[in-house]
């Protein structure tokens, strides 16, 4: 397909006195810099301003960064003192990034091995002095297609504009997607059948690099996708998260909220994963311009969520995802970098220098396998979601392969928030995009991005099964009825909206009777106005003798079961080829391993239980090691003899402290250093593990049934990195009075949904098996 550059010529850095960052070039200074005592630096001779071409100085916030250097060159920072706070060698490009400084002024960079060389005074802001007079925003001018836009310490991001029309005919409600990936890339055609309707939706002869661009062009939405710094054409080095990037974010709000094409001078944030957890981040520094935020397929906490599950590393997915995000991250990464350069565009070239500056996020990872203030913190939206001020439409799937099942964590968080709209749905990652999910979605745009009753052409709807046959391989996923649309008077249908709950559940996607199985759309629904809802009535099942899960207690003299650590589970996944997308995915659901697992098991049903939120295990435990890597799993066993997968929940074992916030059906570990606590040998030891949110229905004369093994043979793309024992393990877990062990299910009572069980192989996300009998190893 024919890529389209818009724009390759140079634009101009933009400067604001005391706000904007400089490329300083050193100066030569006739004289030297002597040392006298420790590190104090005193300047002396006669200062010479003439400009030397050997190196480049930017003042950041926090930063300094140097390139256009000699690669392995020395260099030192000092501070007004004179003191030496920093000195290191340039890379293989020339290139520095000189990161953690105190703000201050005054600052100098010079060369080690040419003392006589160094800058004029450099600024290093602090973040509270920072922010740009509203000018640099106004003043910054964005045509379709292909440019650049400054970031207030002069660095600059690719951006890709699509209009949905001449800018003329503007103004248009607007979104942005701000993300690591490659949403600046140029445009290209979609090609094929997508030509043929090129004459009223042109984004689909120039379609931007981003879901939500095409989606959003076709509803008649101007979009920008933008690059992060340190990622495609955009300047700067990539750290995850860090400080400027959510800067970047506030200043690319105002940017492109300011342009005259853009309606209401606001702007919404859209994306699924990692332009949706961007959103979270850009948010919390409440840019005037943000509308609204519409983050998809999401964490709640980059340690706990995903990288960190339980506290143990999840090697799978959160590790090869953000190696994967560095390699894309390097200079020249992607072909359309290289395709730009070599048409003409200067500035990309130039911004490569910088990305070989990237922070090593896997390296910090696994340095820190702990929680901090001072680490995790800063990178866990559930603690900053607070200071979120706009609407939030958030969607997640409960057996998410890839971010995973903890996003109903940020439910409650958004406190800040005028308004909240969440959608739950079974199903993996990409599940936002379904129709049943777009459907809110763009209600939920309409009414505070573009601030207009939702409607849509019925050019635009038909081209909706069209995208998602392409998407899910799924005919007849039509979008679902425009029920605003017989609304005259806008405010009165965003107050209907507005009294709607904001928390919706959809149960069984997959197995909707009126499409192919496996396609993205539930059999029922429901509503609640919190998480957990407020009619949840916990039901208790008591781990038993011989298997059983009973809602009575165990017996006094009810023993115990053991199972040994199975090294090898860690690394095996539940999907044997292929993707999860597909309406079918090749799973390998394997069975227990006998004597490496406990199993119980309710009798059969006596009526239909609908459950909804998260759960816990709460369990006592003896092990031969002083910790111990544990998994628990939540099946249905149907009377058709299947069994469905429903979720899990991890926990190592020394990690177990709980956390104030934490309730009866939700345990919350601290994962804090200061709180591990190693196993007590040769005693029962209390431990509660949180059985990750969920949302399922156990039909009448279904069974329930409940196992703990070693984590492993449960996510489609997650690895865990267990502890290594010089003895494999044993744990015993306690079934009798004394000790008993037992798990808490949300049943939300009083609900209706239909009778027909599901084809098994039909619900998304969740895997399906023939069901085996499991014999426990039982001890006294």
């Amino acid at each position: 397909m024919k890529w389209f550059t818009i724009v390759t010529t140079l634009i101009a850095l933009t400067f604001v006195t005391g706000c904007t960052g400089s490329d300083y070039l050193i100066a030569e200074v006739d004289g030297d810099l002597s040392t006298s005592d420790g590190d104090v630096e005193q300047m002396g001779g006669e200062e010479t301003q003439t400009v030397s071409e050997n190196f480049k100085v930017r003042e950041s916030v926090e930063q300094l960064h140097i390139w256009q250097a000699e690669p392995e060159t020395d260099f030192e920072v000092l501070n007004a003192e004179k003191v030496v706070l920093f000195s290191g060698a340039t890379d293989y490009q020339g290139s520095l990034v000189i990161r953690n400084l105190p703000p201050g002024t005054d600052y100098l960079v010079r060369v080690v091995e040419n003392p006589t060389e160094f800058t004029d005074q450099l600024t290093v802001r602090s973040v509270e002095d920072s922010y740009p007079d509203p000018s640099f925003y106004t003043d910054q001018v964005l045509e379709p297609g292909y440019g650049y836009i400054t970031m207030r310490d002069g660095t600059t991001l690719s951006v890709f504009v699509s209009l949905p029309g001449p800018p003329e005919d503007g103004p248009y409600p607007t979104l942005v997607n701000y993300s690591g990936y490659s949403p600046s890339s140029p445009g290209e055609s979609l090609g094929g059948v997508a030509e043929a309707f090129c004459g009223e939706f042109p984004v689909l002869c120039d379609a931007p690099n981003h879901p939500f661009g095409i989606i959003g062009g076709v509803m008649g939405y101007a979009t920008v996708g933008v690059n992060i710094r340190g990622t495609g054409c955009s300047g700067g080095a990539y750290d995850y998260f860090e400080t400027l990037q959510l800067l970047d974010g506030y200043d690319t709000v105002e940017i492109i909220a300011n342009q005259d094409w853009v309606k209401n001078n606001q702007v919404g944030l859209v994306g699924l994963s990692y332009p949706g957890i961007t959103q979270l981040f850009v948010a919390s520094t409440r840019p005037p311009g943000l509308a609204a935020i519409a983050p998809f397929s999401v964490i709640a906490d980059t340690y706990s969520s995903t990288l960190l599950p339980g506290g143990i590393y999840n090697t799978g997915f959160a590790l090869e995802w953000i190696e994967n995000v560095m390699n894309k991250a390097e200079p020249y990464a992607h072909n359309w970098i290289t395709e730009l350069v070599e048409s003409g565009d200067a500035i990309c070239e130039e911004n490569q220098l910088l990305h070989s500056q990237l922070v090593d996020a896997i390296a910090k990872a696994l340095d820190n396998p702990y929680y901090s203030d001072e680490l995790a913190k800063p990178i866990d939206p559930t603690s900053f979601a607070d200071q979120i001020d706009v609407p939030v439409f958030l969607v997640g799937q409960c057996q998410d392969e890839q971010t995973g099942p903890h996003f109903p964590a940020l439910f409650d968080k958004f406190t800040a928030s005028p308004l909240t709209r969440f959608t739950m749905t079974n199903g993996v990652h990409i599940d936002g995009f379904a129709t049943q999910v777009l459907g809110e979605w763009f209600n939920f745009v309409s009414f505070y991005v573009d601030q207009e009753i939702p409607d849509l052409p019925q050019s635009a709807l038909s081209l909706v099964p069209i995208f998602m046959e392409q998407v899910f391989d799924a005919p007849n996923l039509d979008f679902p009825p425009l029920r605003f649309s017989e609304y005259s008077d806008f405010a009165e249908a965003k107050a209907d909206f507005e009294q709607e709950d904001n928390i919706r559940v959809i149960f069984e996607s997959g197995a909707a009777p009126d499409l192919v199985a496996g396609a993205p759309k539930g059999t029922f629904e429901t509503t609640f106005t919190e998480w957990p809802s407020a009619d949840t009535d916990p039901l208790r099942f008591y781990f038993q003798p011989d298997g059983i899960l009973s809602e009575n207690l165990p017996p006094t003299d009810g023993g115990a079961s053991t199972f040994e650590q199975d090294p090898e589970a860690g690394d095996r996944v539940t999907l044997n080829s292929g993707s999860v997308n597909v309406l079918q995915p090749d799973y390998l659901y394997r069975q227990l391993v006998p004597g490496k697992a406990i199993s119980f098991i309710t009798e059969p049903l006596s009526e239909t239980l609908v459950m909804a939120g998260p759960g816990s295990v709460d369990i006592w435990l003896k092990s031969t090691a002083n910790d111990a890597d544990l998994e628990v799993n939540l099946t249905e066993v149907r009377p058709d003899g299947k069994e469905v997968y429903v979720q899990s929940g991890w926990l190592r074992a020394s990690h177990r402290m709980l956390m104030d916030e934490s309730t009866d059906l939700r345990p919350v570990v601290s994962h804090y250093e200061t709180d591990i606590q190693p196993l007590v040998a040769n005693e029962w030891n209390a431990i509660r593990i949180e059985l990750m949110p969920f949302a399922h229905i156990f039909r009448k004369d279904s069974r329930i049934r409940l196992s703990i093994d070693t984590p492993g043979d449960s996510r489609a793309w997650w690895r865990f990195k267990l502890l290594e024992h010089e003895t494999i393990p044993t744990h015993t877990l306690s079934h009798h009075g004394e000790h008993a062990s037992s798990v808490l299910l949300p049943v939300i009572p009083d609900l209706q949904p239909p009778e027909e069980l599901p084809d098994c192989n039909s619900l998304r996300g969740q895997p399906c098996r023939d069901y085996e009998i499991y014999t426990n190893t039982e001890v006294d």
